[in-house]
């Protein structure tokens, strides 16, 4: 999302809400400028804590159609992650419509780890597999109903809410033309001669799906170690092995992946043919996200353009093989 439809808080707006979340007010204010969907800053308290907030968008901005309400999910997520052991910052507050804000927000306990695309860790396959047992147990939590219930694209099996879903993102290029690599109505043809497999899935489960290194935070003052995994807005109720789409973006699920062996440790997972092709759907997915999210957005030309590139060449494969 292009920076410019962020919303703007001064210090002041920042201390007066943070008195009246969390009864204290704010010394310190640092915007943190890497993300796109939401404002964010981190806050130092009265009390020498220190706290992220997380504010949505302007409700009347027009997002994707998935992306609507997500600091809910979120929320949500920190809740549910926490009661399972999954590592998480802690929620301190969710604020849902506030009446001066007019919106959503969080308030997060801030981190003091390293996010793991910026540091050169030893003992990379050691974290992947510490990784893997916490996506386990973060895909163990179980809910009532398949895909983005914020969002309102649902279904009452799995793979209703996954047509849904993907038909929704691809409803988005009306409003915002992507270059696709087959037209938009080809693409739904296809997962949806492919979508019987995924009538495997019979319970709905938690799926971060945005588990790239940058949201996963280390640990570093000893043997490295995963302190929290964060960023969960974008998750959904669907099929684990969903979750692997991401870890392994612009590449493939390995059986030596210490990931997949990490995950093994918790729950058992075994990479059939049908698995194969349910996990060829997620990538479909991710990659039309990849490509029509940069409507709204609007990335940097020099750093958007090999992603581009990588996930219309992913889509492309992925499609062939579900054919």
């Amino acid at each position: 999302m292009d920076s410019r439809t962020k919303r703007r808080l001064s210090p002041g707006d920042l201390d007066s809400l943070a008195r009246r979340a969390l009864g204290l007010g704010v010394t310190r204010v640092t915007e943190l400028t890497d993300g796109f969907a939401n404002a964010v800053w981190r806050l130092t308290l009265d009390d020498g804590r220190e706290v992220v907030l997380k504010l949505a968008p302007p409700p009347e901005l027009d997002q994707l159609s998935y992306e609507r309400n997500l600091l809910r999910m979120e929320a949500a997520v920190c809740e549910l992650a926490a009661e399972a052991g999954v590592p998480v910052a802690a929620l301190l507050r969710a604020g849902f419509d506030d009446p001066v804000l007019g919106g959503d927000y969080l308030l997060l306990g801030a981190l003091d780890g390293v996010p793991w695309n910026r540091a050169r860790p030893d003992g990379e396959d050691d974290l992947r597999r510490e990784l893997g047992r916490h996506l386990a147990a973060l895909n163990g939590i179980t809910g009532e109903v398949f895909g983005y219930p914020h969002a309102g694209i649902t279904g009452s099996t799995w793979r209703e809410a996954y047509l849904a879903m993907v038909g929704a993102l691809l409803g988005d290029t009306e409003r915002y033309p992507t270059p696709l690599p087959l037209p938009a109505a080809e693409i739904m043809a296809v997962v949806t001669t492919a979508s019987p497999v995924l009538d495997e899935v019979t319970t709905p489960h938690l799926v971060h799906f945005d588990v790239w290194q940058g949201n996963v935070f280390l640990d570093l003052t000893g043997p490295p170690r995963i302190q929290a995994i964060i960023d969960h807005e974008r998750a959904f109720w669907g099929d684990p092995l969903a979750e692997f789409a991401t870890p392994t973006i612009f590449g493939e699920l390995r059986e030596e992946d210490p990931l997949l062996a990490g995950y093994r440790e918790v729950t058992p997972l075994d990479l059939t043919a049908a698995a194969r092709t349910r996990l060829d759907l997620y990538r479909a997915y991710l990659y039309l996200i990849l490509l029509v999210e940069n409507g709204p957005r609007q990335y940097p030309e020099s750093e958007y353009a090999r992603y581009r590139t990588l996930a219309t060449a992913g889509l492309s494969e992925a499609l062939d093989r579900l054919r």
